[in-house]
């Protein structure tokens, strides 16, 4: 297992940016570079989502909630993967996690990071 460390999350009013970032402080850069990594989110009383991912080669995907405004990125230089939100809404607000979909398969969860969107 990877251990992944989200942080940078914060307060912001409605229409504001934030940027989050994920670092994997042990990982070697070999076993890093081919993970694919993604976000996820869990707002109060929700199931938790997938919100954007990105392959080794940079493909990237997005949920439709979030298509337009998150940007998902990585600098394998520097195992560490970013999420930009911009034009944040209140229904952004949740726990945002960086995550590998097989460790999210087997329930291997990081602490997160709060996001609060006040409108």
């Amino acid at each position: 297992q990877v251990q992944l460390v989200e942080s940078g999350g914060g307060f912001v009013q409605a229409g504001g940016s934030l940027r989050l970032s994920c670092k994997a402080p042990r990982a070697i850069t070999s076993t890093f570079n081919p993970l694919t990594l993604a976000w996820y989110r869990q707002a109060p009383g929700k199931q938790r989502e997938l919100v954007a991912s990105i392959t080794r080669e940079r493909n990237t995907d997005y949920a439709d909630s979030v298509k337009g405004r998150f940007t998902i990125s990585r600098d394998n230089a520097r195992k560490m993967a970013y999420l930009q939100m911009s034009a944040l809404k209140p229904e952004d607000t949740a726990v945002y996690f960086c995550n590998t979909p097989l460790q999210a398969r087997e329930d291997y969860w990081g602490q997160g990071t709060q996001v609060t969107v006040s409108s």
